[in-house]
């Protein structure tokens, strides 16, 4: 197979800050998009007469999308060009935000939004290997840190930005703001990206159609089962049951045959890299930490402390901004040659302390400068993480693995945040009747303090100028609102301790890293 030098793709100068400017914004784009939509879904189901159950695919079709593609698009750069894939995927991306913009019942919405999330998919990974060939071999902890501000901050720019414009214009804008931001980023594509020179391309007979079928049934219905389980009731639905059964077998037949098709959709070959499989582990524990925590924040302070969808968004900036100052100094550090590892640990371990303060700090007072500095180390912690966990995890690939390689990272960040999301989902709403169980056995109508406080309560609502029974009904359903929100706060300790468990767990983890090179030699990366 013929292919390009590694240096025959490095940019320099005023080329390669352009370049790296339009994969950002291409990351941005795709990533914002996954998280914008959550605060605009009530304006959604007003205004085309949705279902909550049906307004819930939204964000459904676009993460079933986005899964499926990522997996596949080393292979569709190398078919296509990755000049040509990439402008195409921006211009789908451009031109279904268009149509959900216009959509004018919720299943065309769905179906412009699947669309959307198969040329959005291709942003993220074509954007990490398009900036990583084009640093110099020295300085591709660099190139990861800046990529890595987009994808960290992403998910945090989301809600706020979904929420000032739903505030102050229509859901549909939420959709056109990506137009004018596709053209530019596809004009510049063009102009400015070069494609790898790949080799020779398959004939559509070739093409492992059974791979794309069975990779599509495989993570297609385990997004599902991931987004609906809670809802559905897990097991007890036979719809999650049948998906769950279509999921292991189309991962069973995925396997077998991408290793044993001569030219298949996904080179499973490359997970031989040890690196690269203790790199997509963490990536999968990073995206669960990331898009939890970014997804349980603002439920907490909206559910609990009646805060409004912009105010809640806004909580997360403060945290973002620290990641994305962290990243170019992470960058500097690996270039000075700091083991990676070190950063890793320290990461891993910095998340634990945040979600051990947030796990003392939450209460139904908590105010924002109550939750300001635990954010703010957890922002410290993402940007110690992102970037030495992805350049571990392609450390020591070269040429096109380097691609084939960030699409399992970028595939299981994206199924950590799946997974992180449905579990807290599952186990919000479990702990929650616990706790709630556990404090009603402790109100003894009987004794003297519960007695005392219905005598209060009531006192208090009849000198409002209700009457004695009315006043007393208050009471007690004041008293019903103060357990509903301890035991809402109880759980959300609890998934707080358990997530910083997790990444404490994660620390022996990095000692089975190899190590690699740093700074490595483009000789010894042609290997």
């Amino acid at each position: 197979m013929v292919q390009t030098g590694q240096d025959d793709l490095v940019e320099y100068g005023f080329r390669r800050v352009i370049i790296t400017i339009t994969c950002v914004l291409c990351a941005l784009l795709e990533i914002v998009d996954t998280t914008i939509v959550n605060v605009a879904l009530n304006n959604m189901r007003g205004s085309l007469g949705a279902t909550l159950t049906d307004v819930a695919w939204v964000i459904t079709a676009y993460a079933i999308a986005n899964v499926i593609v990522i997996p596949m698009t080393s292979w569709l750069s190398q078919q296509f060009g990755r000049r040509n894939y990439f402008a195409v995927s921006i211009v789908i991306f451009t031109v279904a935000s268009f149509l959900c913009g216009n959509a004018t019942n919720i299943w065309e919405l769905v179906a412009f939004r699947f669309i959307q999330g198969l040329g959005g998919g291709a942003l993220l990974v074509t954007a990490q290997t398009i900036i990583t060939e084009s640093y110099p071999i020295a300085k591709r902890g660099m190139a990861q840190a800046i990529y890595g501000m987009g994808v960290i901050v992403g998910p945090t720019l989301g809600p706020p930005l979904g929420g000032y414009i739903v505030d102050h214009f229509s859901w549909p804008y939420i959709f056109y703001i990506n137009i004018p931001i596709g053209i530019v980023a596809t004009l510049l594509t063009v102009t400015f990206v070069k494609s790898p020179k790949f080799g020779e391309k398959l004939k559509a007979s070739q093409v492992d159609w059974w791979g794309i079928v069975f990779l599509a049934s495989f993570i297609g219905s385990l997004q599902f089962v991931l987004e609906h389980g809670q809802q559905d009731d897990w097991f007890n639905d036979a719809l999650i049951v049948t998906l769950s059964v279509v999921c292991v077998f189309g991962l069973l037949l995925f396997v077998w045959r991408e290793m044993t098709y001569k030219h298949p959709i996904v080179n499973l070959k490359v997970l031989k890299d040890s690196n690269l499989r203790i790199g997509t582990v963490m990536c999968f524990i990073l995206g669960f930490g990331l898009y939890g925590s970014t997804f349980i924040i603002p439920i907490y302070t909206q559910s609990v402390l009646g805060w409004s969808a912009t105010d809640a968004g806004l909580l997360l900036i403060p945290s973002s901004i620290t990641t994305g100052i962290m990243m170019p100094i992470i960058g500097k550090m690996i270039q000075r040659g700091i083991p990676q590892g070190y950063m890793v640990a320290l990461g891993f371990l910095m998340f634990f302390f945040f979600t051990f303060w947030m796990q003392h700090v939450i209460t139904p007072n908590a105010g924002g400068q109550d939750l300001f500095w635990p954010l703010i180390l957890r922002g410290v912690g993402l940007g110690l993480l992102f970037v030495p966990i992805t350049t571990l995890s392609l450390s020591t690939l070269s040429g096109k693995h380097i691609g084939e390689g960030a699409a399992f990272t970028g595939m299981m960040r994206q199924l950590g945040g799946s997974f992180g999301i449905a579990i807290i989902t599952t186990f919000i709403a479990r702990f929650n009747q616990e706790h709630r169980a556990n404090l009603v056995t402790h109100l003894d109508v009987t004794s003297f303090e519960v007695q005392k406080m219905v005598h209060q309560l009531q006192q208090g609502f009849m000198s409002k100028g209700y009457s004695e029974n009315i006043a007393l009904s208050k009471a007690y359903k004041a008293i019903e609102y103060k357990v509903m929100t301890q035991s809402a706060v109880l759980s959300y300790m609890d998934i707080f301790l358990y997530l910083g468990i997790m990444f404490l767990l994660c620390i022996p983890i990095i000692f089975l890293i190899k190590k690699a090179k740093n700074k490595i030699n483009p000789a010894d990366a042609m290997h």
